[in-house]
């Protein structure tokens, strides 16, 4: 059974030796979270809350899964002490404002923190997530009669927030949206209309639930451009200190799920329910993005930490199981036969997960750096790499992570396959991080389209003359691997441009080659990253089986996973002509 186990060493390698973040916590005028004692305090004891609380309770609550009784949601046992004692303790304010009651602490450092929650109990993790979301919207978009109302509570955790965007008719395509606000007397608004998927939409975790639900206004024009934000809050009389909605919102079922069975998945119902428009009319889209970009982090956060609980718990099981013997010769005499990590398949598939998962965590720890740029000191140039590496993090990641989790099933053979040895249920769980917050075709899109062919290319140019230029600073040591990371760059640009010429002619060959050319990008980054990582660990403190093993992983990567993007250039160039067929012809 895989018992978690934070990976604090890397944590903290990728934090200090090779991203500086206390002499960036310094330049932000964070001068608490400089201390790097402090930092490292708060990781171990995120460690210490993931692997004791959290953990224990992931497998039990993906077999009780959630339940439903005249509308009211119960989260399995455990769910809510675990909640309650997340929020007095103080992480569900660390990094909000002290003037709302917050730490004040840095994006970036709660992102570490989601990843231990991610990796011990994904499910756990999606009640409190999508709160950090709601609160960065209104922080951004709402008036100040509404931030003085609401967000005191959701930052303490006392209440908890959702996003309300998906519709049974529309689920990516936001502008078929039916959902409807009519103005009332009062300067309130009337919501009515059903959204579902909607993650913590109902449960028993929080006093109260602070739905942001796009919908239109009698006169919105037609498409995106036409839909709205509105706060609506389950309950309007906090006073009466109850659960029970006085809003007329409802909950009529709970999705039965493929995975995070213990996180409750909604059908919310809205019947003339008071809402209270948050940005401009019709500017709604915009203000979802602001908590949606987070979001879509930390879906790619979700992969690889699901990918995280996998690793150890295959590595654990092939250092154990005995299995054959080594084709070079007897590895362990005094036993029957071999531990099975001796064998090169095995071998392969943990480095592969290893390889995969400390490389998405340096990308998702370096992003959030970018995110405190961005938040913090309005860096601009850091806004633009930021939007750009959004997607590669959302959707390489979680094609990543769910990758590195098929592998942990593979190295228990069998055992991966049953139920009791909880890997099946990290298949099932990461399944869902290639779909939400955008699937990821949805993701390769706005990668290729929006943030590269639209933007002419400044923002990927940005990036790929940043990658060759640390590439070129690395140790002498490193330079065979630079050099590949230098030549990829390059061609990453160059396929960028022939991608763009042929969307000159036919527009569908940008469709046709997005998810692979993200891929192409994704490993590319994640080469990058590991590169870098590499030529930290050289000059750092740690220790000499910890420089070995980011040495090995690193060649590893270079030799086995960066090579993929060779396929991936063949799958760009072959174009969108090989996807005609005859049997996609519309008859309408």
């Amino acid at each position: 059974m895989p018992q978690y186990r934070a990976p604090t060493e890397d944590m903290q390698f990728v934090m200090h030796d090779w991203l500086n973040m206390t002499q960036h916590y310094q330049e932000l005028g964070m001068e608490e979270a400089a201390d790097k004692e402090l930092v490292n305090a708060i990781i171990e004891e995120s460690a210490k809350f993931s692997s004791e609380v959290l953990s224990p309770i992931n497998y039990p609550g993906d077999q009780t899964g959630c339940k439903i009784e005249n509308g009211k949601v119960t989260t399995p046992e455990g769910f809510k002490e675990a909640y309650k004692q997340y929020c007095e303790s103080g992480w569900s304010a660390l990094a909000e404002p002290q003037e709302l009651g917050g730490q004040g602490l840095p994006y970036s450092l709660s992102l570490v923190t989601a990843e231990m929650s991610s990796s011990a109990n994904t499910s756990w993790s999606m009640y409190p997530g999508l709160t950090h979301g709601a609160i960065s919207a209104l922080k951004h978009h709402a008036t100040d009669e509404l931030k003085a109302a609401y967000l005191p509570q959701l930052v303490s955790g006392v209440w908890t927030g959702t996003m309300c965007l998906t519709e049974p008719h529309c689920g990516s395509d936001l502008g078929l949206i039916k959902t409807k606000a009519e103005p009332a007397e009062d300067g309130s608004y009337k919501i009515t209309g059903s959204k579902i998927f909607i993650s913590a939409g109902e449960h028993d975790m929080s006093d109260n639930i602070i739905h942001l639900v796009l919908a239109k206004l009698p006169d919105a024009p037609d498409g995106t451009k036409g839909i709205s934000l509105f706060l609506v809050p389950k309950i309007l009389n906090t006073e009466n200190n109850t659960t029970e909605t006085d809003n007329a919102v409802t909950c009529s079922a709970i999705e039965h799920k493929m995975g995070i069975k213990a996180s409750a998945t909604c059908v919310i119902n809205f019947e003339e329910s008071k809402g209270y428009l948050i940005g401009q009319p019709h500017n709604g889209l915009m203000c979802m993005f602001t908590m949606m970009n987070k979001a879509r982090l930390a879906t790619g956060v979700q992969g690889y930490a699901i990918a995280e609980l996998s690793r150890q718990a295959s590595l654990d099981y092939a250092k154990n199981r005995l299995q054959m013997r080594s084709l070079s010769g007897v590895k362990a005499p005094d036993k029957p036969a071999d531990p099975i990590i001796v064998h090169p398949d095995v071998k392969r598939m943990l480095l592969t997960q290893k390889a995969l998962t400390e490389g998405c965590r340096g990308l998702a720890y370096y992003v959030a750096k970018l995110v405190d740029k961005v938040e913090y000191q309005n860096d601009l140039e850091a806004g633009r790499i930021l939007d750009l590496l959004t997607p590669i993090c959302k959707a390489f990641m979680s094609e990543a992570g769910f990758e590195s989790t098929n592998h942990g099933v593979q190295v228990l053979g069998g055992h991966g396959y049953i139920a009791e040895w909880e890997l099946e249920q990290q298949v099932r769980d990461a399944r869902i991080t290639l779909i939400y917050e955008g699937t990821n075709g949805i993701q390769a899109l706005d990668f290729l389209g929006r943030k590269i062919l639209r933007d002419q290319g400044k923002a990927l140019t940005q990036w790929l003359t940043e990658i060759a230029t640390a590439a070129q600073q690395v140790d002498e040591s490193l330079k065979p691997l630079a050099e590949k990371v230098m030549w990829y760059a390059k061609e990453c640009g160059e396929l960028a441009q022939g991608i763009g010429m042929s969307a000159q002619k036919d527009m569908d060959e940008v469709g046709a080659a997005a998810f692979d050319f993200l891929m192409y990008a994704g490993y590319l980054t994640v080469g990058h990253v590991l590169l870098q990582q590499a030529n930290a660990v050289l000059s750092s403190q740690q220790s000499d089986d910890f420089k070995q093993s980011k040495l090995q992983t690193t060649a590893f990567y270079f030799a086995r996973i960066l090579p993929r993007v060779k396929t991936h250039k063949a799958l760009i160039q072959s174009g969108n002509a090989v996807l005609e067929c005859r049997e996609f012809d519309l008859d309408i």
